[in-house]
């Protein structure tokens, strides 16, 4: 993603300008955005005061991370940092036309609450800081390639820049991508046959840095940009882009030719040291040579995104109708912190039921977003853009601050509450802050820990789970392996982490009831946990022969449409107060 992407996607999450900027070149310095947050904050005082912009303090702090000076007796680095900083602030007045205070960018004084209101109210900051953003990576991205040209005109060898040193890394790529740009530029401005835009990744690279580990995954990288160069010719532009996504740009006669490169490239990197790699193939063919580049970087991205997700092939084309996903995830993005800020978000529980005793034994936290002129926006819209951004993190502590209410609620009305679990998404794994978030929420709430169930799905990361279940397990709370029997470890995962109940995935239900050999893997399933002493739920129950199916191997507790679909709260509260009263 690049400096520019990941200011604007930061933007709207909320994040001041100062946060968005610094945010943005974090990861080249090594910084996580946490910490990044952290310092940037501390050093807006200035544009909270609607004087210096923001993306001045920000830039300043890249450029000293980049060329500041370290040893206060080395005057001559002292000397160029501060010229560094004049050429900035030069060249960002020059292209705000001379508006470098936050009040005269935004037209309204942010030091005033009025006047926030106003600006809050009107939109201000996603109308007018873009734009300083934008001019402030691009003045930042000319500085420091400049700055790579002076070093490395002068004493070092790009190609021997240690692999540990990210700051001349960062550098190193940041001239890369430039090059590349304008070496396509110049391909579209003369070629005389049609220009294919070619965007490739290795699905699942995180499971394989996860399996292996990041050295390997490394290792894998370099290994393709290798079989790039052997196989491009000179005509044929390529560069990885980001961690495994890569590009390769040329000119062809016929679509053919395309896919014939595609497919000697696939044979050539599908396999490194005997682990087997699978590609996405997103394919733009130019239309228009008057587009900016990073739209058909954007198009031929799409298409990649697209061949992710199918199961026919791993080369896709793009269409008009991929625009669509990529409003529809501006939208998201654009609108989901408002969407915190205005309860759009509503949590509803689908019940859990007991087969024997046919009542309510628990229910499970889902999240639904009605917003105010869209309507009802379903997960599948939004769950995979807000897992992918991070965002996920502040709708699941919504989540689970609404079911610790509802709980409070349910002993304050006098009836009798039963758990409610809620989903851990993967990125909390990473730290351990949604512990203590939790156990906040609990506490304020004056709650039962055994209430307040936890669902983790299950992964081939189970290290990671293993001690993240085991700090839970400590801390008292209930644990569910959700999605049993859908991913790649069930069994290993079971064997390393402490959960108490494990819920069968709705597929691995429906394709285990479809002959005798999978009805007799079921029972086995479901008699194993009973010697592990484990709780087993099954999910997606629909039909009455699948309820007898269960019944008759000892599964009673379900979950599913033939007994209830996941409802508004008020709702469940209303039929678990039913139940009680019967």
């Amino acid at each position: 993603m690049t400096h520019q992407k990941k200011a604007e996607q930061l933007l709207h999450q909320q994040y001041h300008c100062s946060q968005a900027l610094f945010g943005a070149f974090a990861e080249d310095f090594g910084v996580d955005l946490k910490t990044a947050f952290k310092i940037s904050t501390c050093f807006g005082g200035g544009m909270r005061q609607g004087s210096v912009c923001g993306c001045i303090t920000a830039s300043l702090m890249v450029l000293g991370m980049a060329m500041g000076f370290y040893d206060s007796q080395d005057k001559e680095l002292e000397v160029y940092g501060n010229k560094k900083t004049t050429e900035f602030i030069n060249r960002f007045t020059e292209k705000m036309s001379g508006k470098i205070k936050c009040r005269d960018i935004l037209g309204k004084d942010i030091s005033k609450p009025e006047e926030v209101v106003d600006i809050r109210k009107d939109g201000l900051i996603m109308q007018k800081c873009p734009h300083a953003i934008s001019i402030s990576i691009e003045i930042l991205e000319e500085m420091l390639e400049g700055y790579l040209k002076d070093i490395t005109e002068t004493s070092i060898n790009l190609e021997d820049i240690p692999h540990d040193d990210e700051m001349m890394l960062m550098l190193k790529n940041m001239r890369r991508l430039r090059r590349f740009r304008r070496n396509v530029n110049d391909l579209l401005f003369s070629a005389r046959n049609p220009v294919g835009i070619i965007q490739f990744d290795v699905r699942k690279f995180k499971l394989v840095n996860d399996l292996y580990g990041e050295k390997f995954g490394d290792e894998v990288l370099y290994f393709i940009r290798r079989k790039l160069k052997e196989i491009c010719s000179k005509e044929q532009y390529y560069i990885n882009v980001r961690s495994d996504v890569f590009m390769v740009v040329m000119e062809y006669e016929k679509e053919e030719e395309l896919v014939k490169f595609i497919q000697n490239l696939d044979v050539r990197i599908n396999s490194f040291k005997n682990v087997k790699l699978q590609m996405s193939y997103g394919v733009y063919i130019v239309e228009d040579r008057e587009m900016e580049l990073r739209q058909m970087e954007d198009r031929a991205s799409m298409a990649r995104r697209a061949a992710k997700d199918s199961i026919l092939t791993n080369i896709l084309f793009y269409k008009e109708k991929f625009k669509e996903r990529l409003y529809t995830r501006k939208f998201i993005e654009e609108n989901m912190q408002a969407a915190i800020n205005e309860r759009q978000f509503m949590m509803y529980l689908q019940p859990k039921y007991s087969i024997a005793k046919n009542e309510i034994i628990g229910a499970e936290a889902l999240v639904r977003w009605r917003h105010p002129e869209r309507g009802m926006i379903y997960p599948d819209q939004f769950i995979p853009i807000i897992e992918e951004n991070g965002f996920v993190k502040k709708v699941d502590y919504y989540i689970w601050a609404e079911a610790c209410c509802f709980i409070k609620k349910c002993e304050a009305s006098g009836v009798m509450p039963c758990p409610i679990s809620v989903n851990v998404s993967r990125i909390h794994l990473k730290d351990n802050e949604y512990i203590e978030v939790l156990s906040d929420m609990i506490e304020s709430n004056g709650i039962s820990k055994t209430l307040l169930e936890l669902e983790i799905t299950e992964t081939a990361d189970d290290l990671q789970i293993s001690r993240k279940a085991l700090k839970l397990k400590e801390e008292g709370f209930t644990l569910l392996m959700d999605d049993f029997g859908s991913g790649y470890s069930s069994l290993n995962v079971l064997l390393e982490t402490p959960f108490d109940v494990i819920k069968l995935d709705r597929k691995f239900m429906e394709n285990m009831m479809v002959s005798n050999k999978g009805r007799l893997i079921l029972e086995q399933v479901v008699l194993m946990a009973s010697k592990l002493e484990l709780g087993i739920l099954a999910e997606g129950v629909e039909t009455k022969e699948q309820v007898e199916l269960l019944r008759s191997i000892g599964c009673d507790q379900v979950q599913g449409f033939y007994y209830a679909k996941p409802m508004p709260e008020g709702e469940f509260f209303e039929l678990l107060k039913k139940q009680q009263a019967e």
